[in-house]
């Protein structure tokens, strides 16, 4: 095997990837890159039953968005494809016959009612049925069954599976490099169906074969896993490959916010926030979900929040570029529990991308996901904008919903401030702030600022008792971005006709 290291991220097109998945693959990727190895994107399409179109290129786009670059994949080749499954059909056949040659493994003929019939029997007994070397010669089997019945069932066309000869009473080795070592007795592990008779390989052989042929070096996967690795372990001995056999690490669980049991889509949505990298629309029936590209997260944030989702640096710091990342991962830092996911704590990781970001890199982010009245907005407006809000901000769409009075005069006012602010008395000297305004040759933050002190000092008034109501009229609420910098950017026209428009609104208020 070579020597450099490979890993692959290996899912099944059968749905969306799930957060968990894309951590998989940020792991494999951060250990590859930090060593120069080489990381392969495979996809393990042989269930065709629960084959979802488009979810293969949903798998791909979510990388891409993540930043984790392949090396070798389904969608930019390598010179050990193919890397979809399905494409290697032919493969399977050759090594599952290689261990029927070597007793390895055998033809089973059982039908699907005699199984169904076997396991009832067993349960009658409050038994669990396994198909393993206590019960595979009551079975209908090439080894029960013996050489000349077999070849005449073959012959004839009966229809049969290819299942691993599981050695009787064996110490089964595994050594994770999260968990320590594993001791597992075969009498625990089935013999498995490795291949059936239309020539497709269950997820077990293929899984193995593909490793083998495609020089993986490190299998790095979620702890569900782990029980399966045993057989994995059995099926590189059955086929002289285990001086070969790549290195295992099992990953711990993200767990519900609670910590208990597995993080889900159905926790997602009962508690609001995404467990997908990107939004999903299943073709085939009316199921769907946002994604964490949509609400507003920066990739750099996602991938920093997943990162720390079962692995610590072992310091204190908790914001990471992927460069940082490749260069602070180990395998060795990662937890053996699972990962509790916190919401809270998730938000906070994107609060800390955009409060560093240029306004022009927030804008550029923005507009791509502006509402239709708002994608004419001018670039260099937005940035501003941004740059103000951008501490009040936890998702990149905030400044449409949060901002939106950046674009157009308030929709409603603060009714508390109108009510104990807006006096009869004081609406006059609001109309002789307004005038002062005009009069400014430059309207500029400093300039605003200073005509405002000076009208409070003039007419003995607090900055409660203006400022407020100046940010109400421009804003409609009394907290949001620093007012005089906010005025500078709406410019004179924009904040007098506000200051107009609002006195009127604010008078009919009071009057209701």
């Amino acid at each position: 095997m070579s020597q450099k290291v490979r890993t692959r991220y290996a899912p099944s097109p059968t749905g969306f990837q799930h957060i968990g998945g894309i951590r998989t693959a940020l792991y494999c990727y951060l250990f590859t890159r930090k060593v120069g190895g080489s990381f392969i994107l495979r996809i393990e399409d042989t269930d065709q039953n629960r084959y979802v179109p488009g979810a293969e290129e949903y798998i791909v786009e979510s990388l891409k968005w993540c930043g984790i670059k392949c090396d070798e994949g389904s969608h930019v080749g390598g010179e050990y494809g193919p890397y979809r499954q399905s494409e290697r059909k032919e493969t399977y056949g050759i090594y599952a016959q290689q261990m029927l040659e070597s007793g390895h493994a055998y033809y089973a003929f059982d039908t699907s009612e005699e199984l169904t019939a076997k396991r009832k029997e067993y349960e009658a007994q409050k038994k669990v049925f396994k198909y393993d070397p206590s019960t595979r010669m009551s079975m209908r089997n090439s080894i029960s069954l013996g050489k000349e019945e077999t070849e005449a069932l073959l012959a004839a066309n009966t229809p049969w599976v290819i299942r691993l000869k599981i050695p009787a009473d064996e110490e089964v080795i595994v050594e994770d490099l999260v968990r320590g070592m594993v001791r597992v007795n075969s009498n625990e592990v089935d013999d498995k169906i490795l291949l059936k008779g239309d020539g497709m390989p269950t997820y077990h052989l293929a899984n193995v074969v593909d490793d083998h042929l495609m020089e993986i070096t490190h299998v790095i996967r979620g702890e569900e896993w782990l029980p399966s690795t045993p057989l994995h372990v059995l099926l590189y001995r059955a086929l002289g490959w285990e001086d070969t056999m790549p290195k295992f690490a099992h990953l711990p669980l993200i767990l519900k916010p609670t910590g208990k049991g597995k993080l889900s889509k159905r926790d997602g949505d009962k508690m609001g926030f995404p467990v997908f990298p990107l939004a999903w629309q299943h073709p085939t029936n009316e199921e769907s979900s946002t994604g964490y590209r949509e609400i507003g997260f920066f990739p750099e944030a996602f991938v920093n929040l997943l990162a720390f989702l079962g692995w610590n640096p072992g310091t204190t710091q908790e914001i990471f570029s992927m460069d940082e990342l490749i260069a602070a991962f180990s395998i060795d830092r990662i937890g053996k529990s699972g990962a509790r996911f916190d919401w809270d704590k998730a938000q906070w990781f994107n609060q800390q991308y955009i409060k560093e970001a240029a306004g022009s890199t927030l804008a550029e982010a923005a507009i791509k996901v502006a509402p239709d009245a708002y994608k004419g907005t001018d670039l260099d407006f937005l940035a501003s904008a941004c740059e103000l809000m951008k501490e009040r901000m936890t998702f990149i769409n905030d400044i449409w919903e949060k901002g939106y009075f950046f674009f157009e005069s308030p929709k409603e006012y603060d009714a508390k401030v109108v009510r104990t602010k807006w006096k009869e008395e004081r609406v006059p000297l609001f109309h002789q702030l307004k005038e002062q305004f005009a009069a400014l040759d430059n309207f500029s933050a400093a300039n605003v600022e200073a005509t405002v002190k000076a009208f409070m000092q003039e007419h003995g008034l607090g900055f409660g008792d203006v400022l407020q109501v100046f940010r109400v009229m421009l804003a409609g609420t009394k907290s949001g971005p620093p007012i005089f910098e906010m005025a500078e950017l709406l410019g004179k026209t924009e904040v007098l006709k506000r200051m107009e428009e609002s006195a009127k609104t604010f008078d009919e208020m009071k009057a209701a």
